[in-house]
């Protein structure tokens, strides 16, 4: 027996009882001899009025407690499947709720890997950059040094030149001073007599 069974017959049960606490003043009341009609005829239509309350009754109970218990069943099944339908929505939720979670842990860890992995890059870039740096400054620096040790070569090049061209003009201009035109002069024909021997 089902709990909305259980329910209907206490529900009937009270009724009746109701109705037998209305019905026994009612014929109390009746047997007082009040009034000139016999007894008999009195208890008579008592009972024949208590008979069709209790057979109306039943008759209620009979019609109305089908569509009651389907209607009572219909709302269980319900409730039960609501309560079922609920229990699986949360459960899938708790479901997602885990994959979630394993899905958030698996995220940070490829979150540190790929940081380290990041920071090892970056060092490794650092390195090689600086290295590179270095090489090339290490480049710069001895080409400064050629640079310069070409200027400097360049320059005393220059400047033996320079003094080598000064020192001739100098020698030009002492000479011009100190020889007179006839030492020129004789300095030419022993030129030309040697000039002469050789051919």
């Amino acid at each position: 027996m089902t709990q909305d069974q259980t329910n209907f017959k206490s529900i009937l049960l009270k009724t009746l009882l109701m109705a037998g606490l209305v019905l026994v003043p009612a014929v109390a009341l009746a047997s007082g001899g009040g009034g000139h009609a016999d007894s008999g005829v009195i208890l008579k239509d008592f009972l024949y009025r208590c008979f069709s309350f209790a057979l109306m009754v039943g008759m209620l109970a009979y019609f109305v407690t089908k569509p009651i218990r389907k209607g009572l069943k219909a709302r269980s099944e319900e409730i039960e499947k609501t309560l079922a339908d609920a229990q699986a929505a949360k459960e899938a939720a708790e479901a997602k709720h885990r994959e979630y979670s394993e899905k958030l842990a698996k995220a940070t860890e490829e979150i540190v890997v790929i940081t380290d992995s990041i920071r090892r890059e970056g060092e490794l870039e650092r390195e090689k950059i600086m290295a590179a740096a270095n090489d090339l400054a290490a480049k710069i620096e001895q080409e400064a040094d050629n640079k310069a040790s070409s200027v400097v070569a360049k320059a005393r090049i220059e400047l033996r030149e320079e003094a080598a061209n000064l020192a001739v003009e100098l020698a030009e201009d002492m000479l011009k001073k100190q020889v007179s035109a006839d030492d020129q002069k004789r300095l030419v024909d022993e030129y030309m007599q040697k000039v002469g021997e050789l051919h």
